[in-house]
């Protein structure tokens, strides 16, 4: 046996196992790391107004409380605002359930010509298995519900408590870590944080904007239609239209037709046909000015990089997903070397099919015109080569 033999098995599987503690280590902490991850950029995101209140005189420890508390309050009355409109229109839904069960049945019957009744209906519902299953379903699954809001719950205060700390010690932590680099390597981590900043920043300040240009919109509609609880839906149409990427209007405008649906259901088929016509004009017309200096990126780079972000980290990484590519291009884009794009119509996708088709044509009248002399070309040559025999 070789002497290295027993050596290099030892560190092999010693390879190995430091590579499964890994491995399990990763796993296990997937969820911290995502969290940490979320409240980073969470923390770039507030990082412009806590930088100006500091600015100001005002010590960062505070501007950030200040800063988190009003994002609370926002976030703790909206949920309020929408839990109340949501609990009243079921109390309502509920209360006018046998009306509505009434008018389908009158109009199945005269469509379909049958004899149906609201209580052969009722008690062929309530006596059903599949309801009996699913409300044991639902009652043995209650201390699950509960499990997953604690779960939840826990998630978001470790998700701001982490978010607090990296945007109230951010000098510090940036000293931190510059501090183990050279400096050349320090002033491209200084850059890439900066150029991080400013696009998530930018990214949640025009998100900010079209979301209240949106709900300002809806909540027209949804007055001149007489919706009830207008205001509370133009703010949800318009904040999970926008922080939900590319599938969010259509998921946002679910809830508005359903209640519009309970006023008239001609109503609802309005809101869905407003949700598509506004989709098309927000993607087209508003969002490319909004975002043309703060997130300038390619809609199928965005929808891309969408897919990635929910495929790698599900919906985390479908919120920042947008910000991230964003960043990798701004800092990318500083080192790519770029030249000057050559005057071609070609460039602009403007093909010369005119001038291509009339240089055709002349070439072929060319060729057809020397053909003749081609035929006729050897005999003078013959007659010349006679001559010159003859002499």
């Amino acid at each position: 046996m070789p002497r290295w033999l027993p050596r290099a098995l030892v560190l092999a599987l010693a390879l190995y196992a430091c590579f499964q503690l890994g491995s399990w280590a990763f796993h296990q902490l997937v969820g911290l790391l995502v969290n940490v991850l979320l409240a980073f950029f969470l923390a770039l995101a507030i990082e412009p107004a806590v930088g100006r209140m500091a600015a100001r005189g005002m010590r960062r420890g505070l501007a950030t409380f200040i800063v988190f508390f009003g994002v609370l309050v926002f976030g703790v009355g909206f949920v309020v605002l929408l839990g109340s409109m949501l609990a009243g229109q079921i109390v309502d839904m509920v209360e006018n359930f046998p009306k509505y069960l009434d008018s389908l049945i009158n109009w199945a019957n005269q469509h379909f010509h049958t004899e149906l009744s609201r209580l052969e209906v009722q008690d062929s519902v309530l006596r059903s298995g599949w309801l009996q299953k699913y409300v044991q379903n639902s009652a043995s699954g209650v201390l699950d519900v509960s499990a997953t809001l604690l779960g939840g719950l826990f998630k978001l205060l470790t998700i701001f408590l982490f978010a607090f700390y990296f945007a109230a010690d951010g000098p510090r932590l940036r000293r931190a870590l510059c501090s183990v680099l050279p400096p050349a390597k320090q002033t491209e981590v200084l850059r890439a944080w900066e150029i991080a900043v400013d696009k998530t920043g930018g990214y949640l300040y025009s998100r900010g904007l079209m979301a209240l240009i949106s709900g300002v919109a809806h909540f027209v509609l949804f007055e001149i239609l007489g919706v009830p609880y207008a205001p509370a839906l133009a703010v949800w149409v318009g904040l999970v239209s926008q922080f939900i990427p590319t599938i969010g209007t259509y998921l946002a405008g679910a809830l508005p037709m359903l209640i519009a649906f309970t006023v008239d259901p001609w109503y609802a088929l309005w809101v869905l046909v407003f949700v598509v016509v506004y989709q098309q004009f927000e993607n087209y017309m508003l969002q490319p000015k909004l975002t043309s200096k703060t997130v300038d990126i390619h809609p199928a780079v965005a929808f891309g990089s969408v897919i990635a972000g929910t495929a790698l980290l599900g919906a985390v990484g479908a919120l920042i997903a947008i910000p991230a590519v964003a960043t990798l291009q701004a800092f990318l884009g500083a080192y790519v070397k770029r030249y000057d794009v050559t005057d071609d119509p070609r460039v602009h996708g403007h093909r010369r099919y005119g001038e291509a088709v009339v240089a055709r044509l002349q070439k072929a009248l060319h060729a057809k015109k020397e053909q003749p002399g081609r035929d006729a070309g050897p005999e003078p040559d013959g007659a010349t080569a006679g001559e010159g025999a003859q002499k």
